[in-house]
């Protein structure tokens, strides 16, 4: 019989898969689209030559063979990860200094820090939030290593974490008034999402009206869950206590915004393209 080797990649998609029951939610965990998971357990299937997943209702569940490879991939991952994590340990003389966007700080980067402190844990991160112009500019500097933005910045090399669709959100208690000007919650000037919502509703013809301004996305999410009005945010941004109102109310569709990871290219230190490269999607 012909060894084939079974692509490691694969094998961490479908413990993720397997232990979820759910490609959706696989996807969020391995930082992957929906069908990119579904290509990738399609492949695996070819490679052992048997159904893996069988649908029941909406969960996936395994198969007898499926289950049976579900022992030997968690072996298989767990013991690639404490052979890298032997490998990576170092001690880092300096911290990685992230310079950060809000909406990151509230969605991706809790992921990617647990991912790095699982990796290097000797390595020291310094996080600082701020919005998109201080971001580059303290990059330009050198006062930062890495940036993480939902801008883009073509001075600097990039690459693209996430794309995630943009919808209206609402609080629970919130109820619109027939024939009323849209009540906005918004951040000051200078965030992408309110350009993003003026421009979708001044081209809809749709009237609006600035119901709370704020300064961070903590005011944000206040003024939402008091029920003060409406605002585009991300989809990584929905709880239990927010609803998406897009249908509801009958609002124009929000184009999605990638998270991308800058660094630059002339001058960037070995650990912060360590970071890079393990955050990085394959």
């Amino acid at each position: 019989m012909q060894i084939r080797d079974l692509d490691l990649t694969l094998l961490r998609t479908f413990v993720a898969a397997a232990e979820l029951e759910n490609f959706a939610q696989a996807a969020e965990k391995v930082f992957r689209t929906q069908a990119a998971v579904s290509q990738q357990m399609q492949r695996l299937e070819a490679v052992v030559g048997c159904n893996l997943f069988t649908r029941v209702g909406r969960k996936k569940r395994l198969t007898d063979q499926g289950a049976r490879l579900l022992e030997y991939a968690r072996r298989i991952v767990k013991l690639n990860d404490e052979a890298y994590r032997a490998m990576a340990h170092e001690a880092f003389e300096y911290p990685v200094k992230i310079a950060a966007c809000v909406d990151a700080v509230d969605t991706l980067l809790p992921e990617y820090l647990a991912m790095c402190a699982e990796a290097y844990p000797g390595l020291r991160i310094d996080v600082q939030v701020g919005r998109s112009r201080w971001l580059a500019s303290a990059l330009r500097r050198g006062e930062v290593d890495l940036m993480l933005d939902v801008a883009q910045h073509d001075e600097f090399q990039h690459v693209v974490l996430r794309t995630s669709p943009v919808v209206w959100i609402a609080g629970a208690r919130f109820r619109a008034q027939p024939n009323a000007p849209l009540p906005l919650v918004l951040v000051n000037s200078g965030c992408l999402f309110r350009g993003m919502a003026v421009e979708a509703l001044t081209q809809d013809k749709r009237s609006w009206r600035p119901a709370f301004q704020t300064s961070t996305l903590t005011g944000v999410r206040a003024a939402l869950r008091a029920g003060l009005g409406i605002s585009p945010r991300t989809s990584e941004m929905l709880t239990p206590d927010f609803k998406v109102v897009d249908q509801e109310l009958g609002l124009p569709r929000l184009p999605p915004i990638s998270y991308r990871l800058f660094l630059r290219a002339d001058d960037c230190s070995e650990s912060a393209r360590k970071i890079s490269a393990l955050i990085s999607p394959s």
